[in-house]
């Protein structure tokens, strides 16, 4: 069977299974809708955690970047697997202890303010918005390539299946439809990098494989071949970096702060029955996202060595049939520029014959290593899992932080139950379109535009939090001072020198190289933004009064961990 019919086989059944268990689990009750009714087992909370977290941007792009960018790309891994450790360990428990549902929900009535929770609601729709349209980027990419519909039409399938089961099921849908999309994406990304790790290099554990030699009996180390490969070409070595430290360490500070500043991981900890559950969970999923974060490098190498002795130098009508398949994109093209008929792939921009989109690379990667069509199919339903279950636990924020947030408890405070839900379920419909459109118009490639939504995280929501629980003394004027400014200088910052909006459009900013602040690129600017936050918190706080005293003895109580008068006896 060809690729295509292998496709629509397991695509469908992972689907049809998907819709079915949003069908068993839908929501009848807003907490069953917003925290899946609590009742969740700290394993089953911890995959689908697991799943929530590892999105497009892990699955599809992550890979990629560090296929192109080397050693430059372990920021992702470092920011990304960082920040869930500190989330796990500095802010779930407490949370989870205050007892809100939702982020906005926490600042709300930590700062006592209708100020500070509309502020939170507003960053918390543009950093959902703004993850949401590199999810819905990946599931067109995905379909546009193994149905062969354009990458339009790819969002708008992906957008119905969403809307279907996280505006029917909510938080319990989403839970449970997320456990089977972890099973899926996890065996969907380790199958073709344990069999391509075999055929290069003998050793069935990828991570071992990539700082092995390779299958020839040559004795050369594939990471020294691949280093010769890419200085061949003009490129700098795979293992060496290009990026100044101090912007390696602020977008690795951003992405690790802006995790743990994200609304839709911090609600799963609400779905959990106890505090202990929720640090189980967490201690779980840690183990199961360590699976994927330590194979994708493995997966990166892997897929540059084979991609450039596939094509470099080599005749374009000699190509495989992958290599036309992903033309009919438009995410791989080829420019004949010297018209002899070879493809040029090297690091001159003037020579170089041949464009790859990040994005690709894990998909194509079975394809270019010849594995068997079903292995390529899988890699289709893994990313399509991966990129839905993200999106879905996006759409649930969106849809609560309107809700709950605003409808609830500042527009309308007598709402019943029932019409709380509907408004939840409109939310979602319309945050399912807006995102379709920014997944049909994306501003960069999925990790670039994820990168950019954890910036936003970070020079909003990580101040807030942590100062509301590790400061009580923290006033509503300081953290609605530092939230605006962090938000509003991340947001100048991103569309001056991502998009140039300032500076005559992306393509001059592009072409001019801009002059970055401090040396350090969008990426990493929430970094600064949260600084800033963090800076005119503390100010204004000194300069305005204490938070009241009910609220002062909130924020001691939910550090005192479960049983300690038990303990000491008092």
């Amino acid at each position: 069977m060809d690729v295509q019919i292998w496709t629509y086989i397991i695509v469908g059944i992972t689907f049809a299974l998907y819709i079915g268990i949003a069908i068993w689990s839908r929501a009848g009750s807003t907490k069953e809708f917003y925290v899946a009714g609590g009742g969740v087992s700290p394993l089953a909370n911890g995959m689908a955690t697991a799943a929530d977290w590892m999105s497009a941007a892990s699955f599809i792009s992550m890979a990629g970047i560090i296929s192109f960018a080397g050693y430059d790309g372990a920021v992702y891994l470092m920011g990304w697997t960082g920040g869930y450790v500190l989330l796990a360990l500095l802010l779930a428990p407490y949370l989870r202890k205050f007892g809100k549902f939702t982020v906005p929900d926490f600042i709300g009535d930590r700062y006592y303010s209708k100020t500070a929770r509309s502020v939170a609601v507003i960053c918390a729709l543009i950093v959902s918005f703004t993850y949401v349209a590199g999810q819905m980027r990946g599931v067109g990419v995905v379909f546009s390539r193994f149905l062969e519909v354009d990458i339009n039409t790819g969002v708008i399938i992906g957008m119905i299946i969403v809307l279907f089961y996280a505006v029917l099921g909510g938080m319990k849908g989403i839970t449970y439809t997320q456990v089977a999309q972890y099973c899926v994406l996890i065996f969907a990304f380790m199958v073709p990098a344990i069999f391509i790790s075999i055929q290069m290099t003998g050793n069935p554990i990828p991570q071992l494989g990539m700082g092995g030699t390779i299958a020839d009996g040559s004795g050369t180390y594939l990471l020294d071949k691949l280093n010769g490969l890419q200085t061949e070409l003009g490129f700098t070595e795979y293992t060496s970096g290009t990026k100044s430290l101090v912007d390696v360490f602020a977008i690795t500070l951003a992405l690790m702060v802006g995790t743990a500043g994200l609304p839709h991981v911090i609600v799963r900890f609400f779905t959990v029955k106890k505090v202990r559950d929720a640090r189980k969970s967490a201690g779980y999923a840690l183990l199961l996202i360590a699976i994927l974060y330590t194979t994708a490098p493995a997966v990166a190498v892997f897929a540059k060595a084979n991609l450039i002795q596939t094509v470099s130098d080599k005749e374009y009508s000699s190509m495989p049939q992958w290599f036309t398949n992903w033309e009919k994109t438009g995410l791989l093209t080829f420019d004949d520029k010297n018209a002899d008929g070879k493809i040029q792939y090297v690091a001159d921009k003037e020579a170089n014959e041949l464009k790859i989109d990040n994005d690709i690379m894990v998909l194509a990667n079975p394809e270019i290593a010849n594995l068997p069509n079903w292995v390529i199919a899988l890699v289709a339903a893994g990313a399509l899992a991966a990129a839905l279950s993200t999106a879905a636990g996006l759409l649930l924020v969106i849809s609560s932080s309107v809700s709950h947030d605003l409808i609830k408890k500042m527009i309308n405070p007598n709402i019943s139950d029932k019409n709380e839900l509907w408004a939840a379920r409109i939310a979602a419909t319309v945050a399912v379109c807006i995102a379709g459109y920014f997944g049909i118009n994306p501003p960069g490639f999925v990790a670039a535009v994820v990168a950019l939504a954890f910036g936003l995280a970070a020079a909003s929501f990580f101040p807030a939090i942590i100062l509301g629980i590790f400061y009580k003394k923290m006033n509503k004027e300081g953290a609605v001072s530092g939230m605006i400014v962090g938000m509003l200088l991340m947001l100048y910052y991103m569309l001056k020198f991502k998009f140039g909006i300032f500076d005559g459009g992306k393509e001059m900013v592009d072409a001019l190289k801009p002059d970055w602040w401090f040396g350090i690129s969008p990426e990493g600017f929430g970094t600064v933004a949260m600084i800033v936050n963090f800076v005119v918190a503390i100010v204004v706080n000194r300069f305005t009064p204490e938070p009241p005293q009910d609220v002062q003895e909130i924020v001691e109580n939910i550090r005192i961990p479960s049983g300690a008068g038990e303990a000491t006896g008092h």
